[in-house]
């Protein structure tokens, strides 16, 4: 059923028939429907009790499964009703999502009640027995409960004492929905809320990395490459977790389990597996022990937190922070003392709404994943002097041989810059303001030779004597665009053509989630990559690791980077016209676009130093658009250095440098739509197209659920190697056309999509990089011009 039908009402209460036992003739339900919610019924004090817990299971079960002594311990536990939460009426306690679903649960009676009816909502499809008695077959669909009386015939089913109901109902499309309740027509409850489901699905499937984290090997890399220094202190492994409710501004006196830092709150690396909601408050907390030094600052430093935190040292509150994705710190000098120190974080994550949250959602189906909650990158500590280096932003210039720093300082002195080649120092000066170095016979960095030079910045005070020290590297490049011999623009790379031919990468993994295993974990995604031909990636509405952007930068990755996207298709995203003329933007209140913009600065401050950064990505598709031109423009100018890809696969408005079409399963872009020289001034990418789906047994997600890609799956892996071929040659043939990049839909499986190149787990490669990268070639021959 469409999620958002009502108009088959009227229809579903008239066509839908019961079917009293098998063989027997149907009857016209709608004669004898009660709807609950009208309160017909005078009294309530007969009722029957509603039971909420059920057992069920999503594969057919073998043998007489209705009958009460049928061995169901093996089904799954869940609290009624079992659906999704689109569906009109729906009242979910648990997430049901495939076709077919059949449910026991145990009622007990006092008495037989008077008139005995099923109180229900069906969508679709639904059969029901009591102790193993065929009661009532609908067909059809209902969007609301309804009172359906069980017919005198079929009353002795019921009985005193312990009785059984079993249900099984079926679905084929759209929303879906099955609650039933034993109750007395004449004294029809109201139905309590449904018991909230604190659980995310836990599946089985983990990656070889995570199956080795232990609190002793968590995450234990230095987290921050450009800004390195040798005195830190790594906070991560096991901590004190509590919830409460999210009006609890007191710390817990009870502690309620351990939790894995740096993995949140929802994963199976930490531990915990619980989700968090918007009526309540995560509590972290652990030791660290200090020996403050005269002169010397103690920083605190997140990596990232979602979404908004408090944090207390000794209990004194040393910070806030909103924002989910990006790095932040906490000057707690002045709160830490000699010896042991308590550290706590409060947490608070409503994950949906205006939010920034990616591919979060509280109702995990399709391409929304598993919610994110907490601490999910590394904590650290680090020893820093009274005067000391905050920042370093570095610029490059190829056709000058020049790298430009310019440190940002807290408290006084000089910084001399070092630049090294290996082991050779290639350029040395003195400053505070913009130090311009210039290096003989530079050596450029791109995909083929990523070339790193080494940066050492030393602050110095007026005697020479060192204030602090930290180490960084840069690589040399430039960023362009030109047009070619027939008028297309095409992407450059130091003056040079470069066809940018890269995935769609989520960063997603079964058991840690929005958090890689580990760095090796991590690295393996890009080394593949690249191992199997590509030049680029599009790191699709996440921000990882920052450790990640140098394993692009060490490697030779072009990376295309999402701003992580917020909002709700109900009240935030306009209508989604993608290339078409007269786009319209969504209306977002002044806080929450101010909100939207501080994360889009943090984002790009934090990442603009690596060379492999190449374009910026404010929004995907319509998700949350608003505002275009104006984000446009301050993104061109925020860092002119890069492209901007406004809206990939979204509304087209004439800003930034590329138009982004999006097309599944194979790739087909709009060129008639451009018409009176629309896309003219901007470059024409494939920003999305793919997703060819193929299932591996034994590393599915969920494999009693959904699982899908684009299109209808292929029938052996011959056939889906022969749809990415297909779709291979067509982007070929765009790419001769005037298209200048393309991104297929993705590197590896997540949760219910099983689209990648790679399983969720990484353990099954669907096509060897080898393979894939002898194919790949043909998209980097010289493009020859039409006769």
């Amino acid at each position: 059923m469409p999620a958002n039908a009502t108009t088959r009402l009227t229809d579903a209460r008239t066509s839908a028939h019961a079917t009293v036992g098998r063989g027997m003739a149907p009857i016209l339900v709608a004669l004898i429907l009660v709807t609950c919610w009208l309160g017909l019924a005078s009294c309530v004090c007969h009722a029957q009790p509603i039971e909420d817990s059920w057992q069920y299971t999503l594969r057919r079960p073998a043998g007489e499964w209705q009958q009460p002594d049928f061995d169901a311990s093996q089904w799954r536990q869940g609290g009624g009703g079992f659906g999704t939460r689109e569906t009109p009426g729906a009242r979910i306690g648990t997430v049901w999502n495939t076709r077919n679903i059949w449910l026991r649960k145990s009622f007990s009676l006092d008495r037989v009640p008077a008139n005995p009816a099923l109180l229900l909502h069906h969508d679709e499809d639904v059969e029901i027995y009591i102790n193993g008695q065929p009661i009532v077959s609908l067909k059809g669909y209902s969007v609301e409960y309804q009172a359906v009386p069980i017919p005198a015939t079929k009353r002795s089913a019921l009985r005193v004492g312990e009785n059984l109901l079993a249900v099984h109902c079926r679905q084929t499309g759209g929303g879906q929905f099955i609650d039933v309740h034993l109750i007395d027509a004449n004294h029809v409850p109201q139905l309590p809320p449904p018991p909230r489901n604190t659980k995310p699905f836990a599946s089985a499937l983990t990656t070889r990395w995570g199956e080795a984290v232990t609190a002793d090997n968590a995450w234990t890399e230095y987290p921050r490459p450009q800004r390195r220094r040798d005195n830190w202190f790594n906070l991560n492994g096991h901590w004190d977790y509590a919830i409460t409710a999210a009006d609890v501004d007191e710390s817990p006196s009870a502690w309620q389990g351990k939790i894995l830092v740096p993995f949140c709150l929802e994963s199976k690396l930490g531990g915990v597996q619980r989700l968090l909601d918007e009526t309540e408050a995560l509590w972290y907390r652990r030791q660290f022990a200090t020996q403050p030094r005269r002169g010397k600052r103690l920083l605190l430093n997140f990596e990232a937190v979602d979404y908004r935190c408090r944090v207390f040292v000794n209990g004194t509150l040393v910070g806030t922070h909103v924002g989910g994705n990006t790095p932040f710190s906490f000057d707690v000098t002045a709160a830490a003392k000699n010896g042991p120190n308590e550290l706590i974080v409060r947490v608070e994550d409503a994950t949906e709404k205006y939010q920034l949250r990616g591919k979060q959602t509280l109702n995990a189906r399709g391409i929304w994943y598993t919610q994110v909650s907490g601490i999910w990158q590394t904590v650290w500590l680090e020893e820093v002097g009274a005067s000391h280096i905050t920042d370093l932003k570095i610029a490059t210039d190829p056709a000058e041989g020049t790298i430009t720093v310019r440190p940002s300082l807290s408290g006084e002195g000089e910084v001399k810059i070092e630049v090294s080649d290996g082991d050779d120092v290639v350029a040395r000066e003195t400053g505070r303001g913009p130090i311009v170095l210039r290096v003989p016979a530079p050596k450029l960095w791109s995909p083929t030779s990523p070339h790193l030079y080494t940066i050492q910045a030393t602050l110095l005070d007026p005697a020479g004597r060192t204030l602090d020290e930290v180490s960084s590297y840069t690589g040399i490049r430039s960023v362009g665009k030109v047009k070619d011999a027939d008028g297309h623009w095409r992407f450059t790379l130091n003056g040079d053509v470069i066809f940018h031919w890269g995935p769609l990468d989520q960063g997603w993994w079964p058991d840690g989630l929005l958090t890689p295993p580990s760095d090796e974990a991590m690295r393996f995604d890009i080394e593949w990559l690249k191992q199997a031909g590509f030049n680029m990636i599009r790191k699709h509405i996440k921000v990882e690791p920052r450790r990640y952007y140098y394993h692009c930068d060490r490697l030779g990755m072009l990376v295309w980077q999402d701003q992580v996207s917020g909002g709700t298709r109900a009240q935030s995203w306009p209508a989604w016209t993608r290339l078409k003329p007269d786009p319209v933007d969504a209306a977002w209140p002044p806080q929450q676009h101010r909100q939207f913009m501080l994360e889009l600065e943090r984002m790009i401050a934090a990442l603009e130093n690596h060379p492999s950064i190449v374009c910026w990505v404010p929004f995907n598709e319509a998700w949350g658009q608003h505002q275009t031109m104006e984000v446009g423009r301050w993104t061109m100018e925020r860092d002119p250095s890069r492209l901007v890809n406004i809206a990939s696969g979204g509304n087209f408005w004439p800003v930034g440098d590329i138009v982004d079409a999006h097309k599944y399963p194979h790739p087909e872009f709009p060129f008639a739509q451009g018409e009176g020289g629309r896309f003219d001034d901007f470059i024409k990418v494939m920003g999305e197209f793919g997703g060819h789906g193929y299932p591996v047994k034994e590393h599915l997600w969920d494999a009693e659920r959904r699982n899908w890609g684009y299109g209808d799956l292929p029938k052996s892996l011959a056939e889906y190697k022969e749809r990415y071929l297909t779709s291979l040659q067509m982007l070929d043939t765009l790419r001769r056309q005037g298209i200048a990049a393309g991104v297929y839909t993705q590197t590896t499986d997540v949760e219910g999509e099983i689209n990648g190149l790679l399983t969720y787990d990484r353990k099954v490669i669907k096509i060897p990089a080898k393979e894939l990268a002898e194919r790949h070639r043909v998209l980097f021959a010289p493009v020859k011009s039409p006769r």
